[in-house]
C-alpha cells in the first residue's frame, strides 16, 4: 500500500466525516455525484455509490434534511437522531474513502473508519448541537435559520474541499476538532460550576 495514497484517502475520509457532523446526508450525496461524474473512483464494492439510484435517494434525503433544519422544533428533534446518525455516516464515508486505496486489511480499514471517521463526526455534531441549543436559548429560536445556513455552508464547503483538496482539508479538520473539543470542555466546566453553586 502506498503511504501517500493512504494519507490522501484518510484526509478525504476525515474531511467528509467532519462535514457529516454538520449535515449527515450532504457528504455522501456529493460523494455519490462525484463518483457518478468520475471525479472519484470507488472500490468495486462501493460502485453502487455512483449509481443514479444512489444519487436520487441521497439527493432527496439531503433536501429533506436541509429544509427540516430551518424549522426550529423539527431541528431540535433531528439533533437527537443525528447524534447517533452522524458517527455512523462518518464511519461509512471514511471506510468508502479508504477502500479506494486498494488492498487494505478490512479490520484495519473499519477500525480506522470507526475511530477516526466516527469520532470526528460525533465530536463536530456534539459541538454543533451545543452551539445551536445555546443560540436558540439566547434568541428564543430566532437565530435558528441563521445557524442552519451556517451549518449547511460549512458542510458543503468541507465536502467539496475534501474531494478536491484533501490535504488542505485535514488542516481545517484538525483545527475544527481542537475548537470543538475546547468548546465542549468549557461547557462541561460551566455546568460543573453551576451545579456546585446550586448545591451550596
Amino acid at each position: 500500500m502506498d503511504p501517500i495514497s493512504i494519507m490522501f484517502a484518510l484526509s478525504l475520509g476525515l474531511g467528509l466525516s467532519a462535514a457529516c457532523g454538520f449535515r449527515v446526508f450532504i457528504p455522501p450525496f456529493v460523494m455519490s455525484v462525484a463518483a457518478m461524474q468520475g471525479v472519484i473512483v470507488p472500490a468495486p464494492e462501493w460502485q453502487w455509490l455512483g449509481s443514479q439510484t444512489a444519487v436520487i435517494t441521497l439527493g432527496i434525503a439531503t433536501l429533506i434534511e436541509v429544509l427540516a433544519y430551518f424549522i426550529p422544533w423539527v431541528s431540535n428533534a433531528l439533533d437527537s437522531l443525528e447524534l447517533v446518525a452522524a458517527p455512523i455516516a462518518g464511519m461509512l464515508v471514511t471506510a468508502g474513502s479508504l477502500s479506494m486505496v486498494g488492498e487494505m486489511n478490512p479490520v484495519l480499514m473499519w477500525t480506522t473508519a470507526a475511530i477516526a471517521g466516527g469520532g470526528t463526526a460525533e465530536l463536530v455534531e456534539s459541538a454543533t448541537t451545543v452551539t445551536r441549543f445555546a443560540t436558540a436559548s439566547a434568541t428564543g429560536g430566532l437565530a435558528n435559520p441563521v445557524m442552519a445556513l451556517i451549518e449547511l455552508l460549512s458542510s458543503l464547503m468541507l465536502t467539496i474541499l475534501a474531494i478536491f483538496a484533501p490535504v488542505l482539508t485535514i488542516v481545517l479538520v484538525v483545527g475544527l476538532i481542537i475548537y470543538c473539543w475546547r468548546r465542549l470542555r468549557r461547557l462541561r466546566r460551566r455546568r460543573q460550576r453551576a451545579q456546585d453553586a446550586f448545591s451550596k
